[in-house]
């Protein structure tokens, strides 16, 4: 996208309003037949308001916001994600290392003085330069700079943020640290120099361990899902206070009643699994953030729940525990593994969700076996006992979630 083509003339503007939902693919066939229409420009505002549209509500809602290309539309952070990381700083400067399309550097501008956007692709900083400006956000500063160059010359501010691209030059993701651009573990000793607080994020499929052995230092890391998916890692280093290591986990809800919980590696060790010989009134499974954070003792140490398995990380309490961090659901029924239990079993239900966890079956194959249809609500989980025995418990979902 050239400088000329932030300029839009009224035919692209309505046929882009007329086809806001319609598929891109489709209207790129059809080109030919709207020649006063810029459609190579129209087809990228289409993309771009049909991938933003729950992801970043604030910007879908102006219709003057000029997109990017599709992967930087992928690798931006949500809105609700971006007003999580704000939350937890602000001050007087920040710099955001790796702009990108601008949502965290945007959101970020609510909570500080000033804020520097520093971006090495000139389409980028221009749409940002035009985004932010349309957006009334007038205390942000765009940079065009490599990051690794624009970091040597920087006075000391209170914080930076770096999102590395994770994905190579053959365009295949990766995650490992010395993998992405910019390389945080060469890095990172310049970083914590020039910035009071440093925030990183990273992938959703990183190591965690494998960071904390590459990068030295105490710094909190938070692990963020939205409605139950794993979406970012966040590493948070803080210079003034020195604090030992926490790991925060948080699952961001549509219905607003987010969760939250945290643990340190140190608390982890020293936990001990109790473990069931049976199953009680009610089940828990942990959620997305909680179980990418390896809280597998802790988090039944905390809400003195039996675990079902050591390999089985499911939980069971004959008490409830509505703050548990996941979902809850009473048991209906505890299915063997015999051939009579699951033609009993298939004769009893037709409809149901079903999952596993530390069981020989995938849920196509279970699903395949039984012949039980998805979705309804009975939820079915195949999994193995502390006694090994493998079954399948029939709950009933008690506490809503996302799905």
């Amino acid at each position: 996208m050239n400088r000329n083509s932030m300029i839009m003339n009224k035919e692209t503007k309505k046929f882009i309003l007329e086809n806001i939902e319609a598929d891109i693919l489709q209207l790129a066939l059809q080109a030919a037949r709207f020649p006063l229409v810029d459609m190579p420009l129209a087809i990228r505002q289409i993309n771009g308001k049909q991938k933003i549209k729950s992801k970043v509500p604030s910007f879908y809602q102006n219709d003057a916001i000029l997109y990017p290309v599709q992967l930087s539309l992928e690798q931006s952070s949500s809105e609700a994600t971006a007003k999580y990381k704000a939350n937890l700083c602000e001050g007087h400067t920040l710099v955001d290392l790796t702009g990108g399309f601008g949502i965290d550097t945007f959101i970020f501008a609510n909570r500080f003085k000033q804020v520097t956007y520093v971006e090495r692709q000139p389409e980028l900083c221009r749409l940002a330069t035009h985004n932010f400006n349309i957006m009334g956000q007038s205390n942000i500063k765009v940079v065009e700079a490599q990051a690794e160059e624009f970091l040597t010359t920087l006075s000391k501010v209170d914080w930076i943020y770096v999102d590395p691209a994770r994905r190579n030059s053959q365009g295949k993701k990766v995650i490992f640290l010395s993998d992405c651009e910019p390389n945080i573990s060469d890095l990172w000793s310049l970083l914590r120099e020039k910035a009071w607080h440093v925030m990183i994020k990273l992938s959703p499929m990183i190591d965690i361990s494998a960071v904390i052995g590459e990068l030295p230092g105490n710094y909190d890391i938070h692990i963020i899902s939205v409605d139950n998916e794993c979406k970012e890692v966040l590493l948070i280093f803080d210079e003034i206070t020195g604090k030992k290591r926490k790991i925060k986990t948080v699952n961001i809800l549509k219905n607003k009643n987010n969760q939250f919980f945290e643990f340190s590696f140190e608390e982890e060790n020293a936990a001990e699994n109790s473990y069931s010989t049976q199953l009680k009134k009610y089940l828990y499974e942990p959620n997305a953030s909680v179980l990418k954070s390896g809280a597998f003792k802790s988090i039944g140490t905390a809400f003195g729940l039996n675990k079902l398995h050591i390999n089985t990380h499911l939980y069971t309490s004959s008490k409830l525990s509505l703050q548990f961090p996941g979902r809850i659901f009473e048991v209906q029924k505890c299915w063997g593994n015999s051939k009579k239990e699951q033609k009993d079993l298939v004769s009893t239900i037709t409809n149901a969700n079903i999952s596993v966890r530390n069981y020989p079956s995938s849920v196509e194959e279970l699903r395949r076996k039984l012949k039980i249809k998805e979705g309804g609500e009975i939820y079915l989980f195949a999994c193995t006992l502390a006694s090994n025995q493998k079954v399948i418990v029939e709950c009933k979902k008690i506490m809503p979630d996302a799905d």
